[in-house]
């Protein structure tokens, strides 16, 4: 298995940057960094004692980005595209989501997913990967089927899936497992009346955007019904799952003071609150250790 120094190495050599030492993301390397609020529902209350979720708005740090390591890749080009919140408590403490345009997940082992990166680099080592990992199939038709990297009109219309399961727990102590979607609720009728399209076209909009008014997303939550797997990142659940409307994502400008004078920011899935417990999702388990050793590249 590969260590998280190895597995971030692999992912810097596959897109042709310094294995020890940069100064971008190693995936996800293009995006900008917005500010905001979030207010849960009662519904999200009811069922979770997070601090996040209790009603009262909290402030949130979003980044939309493109999935890829290069950072200057042009935004029209075909890549998932990424929406990472993180939800700022009063007490200090904060929670994140990581969600990508791609809902559906191929692969649940950390080595999986490295070998996948370098697949998706290099189309001659694609049927390779697929005969190793003829599981990844099905997920990677449905991403198809769902256009995951077709270039969206706008940051602020894909719907974004965070691919790990939490456990909720309830003020009352009950525990639910749940997934979440990022409902974007703008549709084609908000869309501006320019077009844009240099390099940066999709920030570019957003800037536009956000100078005529907030970008708001509904936080979706399914909670698991019978049999459905919360450990597994490549398991679909069933129709038998409950949906709720969580609360609202209300985007209101960029913050352009993040990452600046050597700051850096890491939007950590694995970091939560009382309230919300981590399954043992492996990629989930992986994550914060390969955060860790990108963050030891950049700085």
């Amino acid at each position: 298995m590969l260590t998280p120094a190895e597995a971030i190495a692999e992912i810097n050599r596959a897109y042709g940057q310094p294995v020890d030492s940069g100064s971008h993301r190693s995936l996800h390397a293009k995006g900008r960094f917005y500010a905001g609020t979030f207010t849960a529902t009662p519904a999200a209350t009811e069922l979770c004692r997070a601090g996040h979720l209790q009603g009262d708005p909290v402030p949130v740090r979003v980044r939309w980005s493109n999935a890829g390591g290069d950072p200057d890749v042009p935004d029209r080009g075909p890549d998932v595209r990424g929406m990472a919140v993180s939800f700022r408590l009063p007490d200090g403490t904060a929670t994140d989501l990581l969600g990508q345009t791609a809902p559906r997940f191929p692969v649940r082992t950390p080595d999986a997913f490295v070998a996948m990166v370098r697949a998706a680099r290099s189309p001659a080592r694609l049927p390779l990967f697929l005969a190793r990992h003829p599981g990844a199939v099905p997920a990677l038709a449905a991403n198809a089927r769902a256009r995951a990297i077709a270039t969206p009109v706008s940051y602020a219309e894909p719907t974004y899936y965070p691919i790990h399961a939490y456990r909720w727990i309830a003020p009352d102590g009950r525990e639910s497992w749940v997934r979440y979607h990022l409902v974007p609720l703008a549709g084609e009728q908000d869309r501006l009346p320019e077009r844009f399209s240099g390099a940066n076209s999709l920030q570019d909009e957003m800037a536009a955007r956000l100078n005529r008014g907030s970008v708001r997303f509904r936080l979706e939550v399914r909670v698991a019904g019978k049999g459905d797997d919360p450990h597994d990142p490549m398991s679909v659940w069933s129709d038998s799952a409950r949906v709720l409307d969580a609360g609202t994502i209300e985007v209101t400008h960029r913050d352009p003071e993040r990452e600046q004078d050597g700051e850096v920011v890491v939007f950590d899935p694995a970091r939560v609150v009382d309230g919300v417990e981590l399954s043992d999702d492996p990629i989930l388990r992986f994550r914060p250790a390969a955060y860790s050793a990108s963050v030891d590249r950049r700085t």
